[in-house]
């Protein structure tokens, strides 16, 4: 029997996942390198394949769930950047899914073109570089209240 929080985290993990679905879906279809992302990322969140192979499988149309906090916001969008380079081609349609992802993060939207910059065509940050990424992030593009 699962507890209550441990339900909680695994329904994180789930949105995690569907927020990157609705992302590698957004062009009209999903590539196999997009999907095998998808399957690799969830491993590292300790997803089973047959996990990940649900949501893929399913026909529910994903929208955006938002992370609680900027750690988690940042996380979804070094793996939704990941996810952009996955098939190797910049889609305009995937751009303008994290120029919106962004503004519902709080944050202004030139902060995916910078992140585009930072992974230097799909080569990730190590994760100390990361850290620092986050944080210069949270400095330069948090949206001011209106």
């Amino acid at each position: 029997m699962m507890g209550f929080f441990e339900h909680q985290y695994l329904s994180y993990k789930k949105n995690h996942i569907k927020n990157l679905l609705a992302l590698a879906k957004v062009d009209g279809h999903m590539h196999e390198k997009e999907e095998a992302l998808l399957y690799k990322i969830g491993r590292r969140y300790g997803l089973k394949d047959r996990q990940v192979q649900q949501l893929v499988e399913s026909n529910e149309q994903y929208v955006l769930n938002v992370p609680d906090n900027h750690h988690d916001k940042m996380n979804l969008l070094y793996d939704l950047v990941l996810m952009v380079y996955a098939d190797e081609v910049v889609d305009e349609h995937e751009i303008r899914f994290c120029q919106d992802a962004v503004r519902q993060f709080g944050m202004k939207e030139e902060l995916v073109q910078w992140l585009l910059k930072e992974f230097d065509r799909g080569t990730p940050p190590p994760p100390d570089d990361w850290d620092q990424i986050k944080q210069q992030a949270k400095e330069r593009f948090l949206a001011q209240p209106v």
